[in-house]
């Protein structure tokens, strides 16, 4: 669905601009509305409504008795915001979400296949440098084909 690495600044008045192709994935799917929320190795998750609900679904059945799910939820639920796109595909991502991802004014949109990762471009390209060496190990430790 998302796909690609796009870099993008944030505009004067703090927007963030959805790559073009994202935006049009969006009109194909009848995806107006997104949810943003704290990712993890320090970037935004966004997500399609319909991907959203499904997420969810998963968390909430997650048992609240253990320690782990409850503060999994509450960091990941309290970050989450709700956010519409104007037409020239412009958002405001929370201010305590980008303190949150370090995000200042350059960024890296990453489509994540049912997701969209925001970050900041240094911090994506620290965690590109680190992660690219065991790209291979990490295929073969994960897939069996």
């Amino acid at each position: 669905m998302f796909y690609g690495e796009y870099t993008h600044n944030l505009d004067s008045k703090g927007r963030l601009i959805l790559p073009a192709r994202f935006r049009e994935v969006a009109k194909e799917n009848s995806i107006e509305k997104f949810y943003v929320t704290r990712g993890l190795e320090r970037c935004v998750f966004m997500f399609s409504e319909f991907e959203w609900r499904i997420i969810e679904q998963k968390l909430k059945a997650l048992s609240f008795t253990k320690e782990s799910s409850r503060m999994f939820n509450r960091l990941f639920f309290s970050g989450a915001v709700e956010v519409l796109p104007d037409k020239q595909g412009r958002f405001i991502i929370p201010q305590y979400l980008k303190d949150f991802a370090c995000i200042k004014d350059h960024t890296v949109l990453i489509g994540v296949s049912n997701r969209i990762e925001v970050w900041d471009k240094a911090t994506w390209q620290e965690f590109f440098s680190k992660s690219s060496p065991g790209f291979e190990q990490t295929a073969e430790h994960l897939f069996d084909l």
